[in-house]
């Protein structure tokens, strides 16, 4: 009898045994994650608006022409940003060219139009266009070996670079050859078709040792 009373009493005397939630400290804890959290995502908010008004003097982007001829080469997949040519980390973000998205492309012969649905539309004339290379990563966006295509472009007095990925990343050699007779034809000289280290010689940024998945 006094085992089973014993062994009854066992279970009530871990219940109120059992320590009681602190939840003072708990909730306390929870506001101040909370507030951190918030101020991270203020300052990061500050720091990308003050790159913006740094970058203020970039004149709106090139409209499409009412007529943009005949469509060389069109293709669909994602705009990953622009930097400053051959500073892959030097991310260009004022006329929306910060914003990543869906983008279509299509080269006609009147220039390169980057058409992106809930982003910014751009158009490049063909006498802006200064190459096209393949690459691995551009503002941040790190991909596998040649993974991304990278047109570099003029506007407002700089050279751009633009990270596009294709859906059928197989198309890339096609556009960086069209892109670069291109340059060739309209400005009489070689187009820059370094490799990914020597487009980022110089800018003293190496590149980090994982790689993202090709999305």
């Amino acid at each position: 009898m006094t085992t089973l009373n014993a062994a009854v009493a066992a279970p009530t005397r871990l219940a109120v045994e059992r320590p009681e939630i602190n939840w003072p400290g708990y909730i306390s804890w929870t506001i101040g994650m909370i507030l951190v959290v918030v101020l991270l995502y203020w300052l990061m908010r500050r720091a990308w608006q003050r790159r913006g008004e740094a970058q203020g003097d970039l004149p709106p982007l090139p409209q499409v022409p009412a007529a943009t001829g005949v469509v060389h080469l069109a293709a669909t997949g994602r705009y990953h940003g622009s930097t400053t040519a051959g500073q892959w980390l030097d991310r260009i973000i004022a006329r929306g060219l910060g914003t990543r998205s869906r983008a279509d492309l299509s080269l006609t012969d009147e220039g390169l139009l980057v058409d992106r649905p809930g982003a910014s539309s751009f158009f490049v004339p063909t006498a802006r266009l200064h190459g096209a290379r393949l690459d691995k990563a551009i503002a941040g966006k790190v991909l596998t070996e040649g993974g991304l295509l990278v047109i570099t472009w003029e506007h407002g007095g700089r050279q751009l670079d633009s990270g596009f990925r294709f859906d059928q990343a197989g198309e890339h050699p096609a556009w960086v050859e069209a892109i670069n007779a291109a340059s060739v034809a309209t400005t009489g000289t070689p187009a820059a078709t370094s490799s990914a280290d020597t487009s980022r010689a110089g800018d003293g940024a190496a590149l980090p040792h994982h790689q993202e998945g090709a999305s």
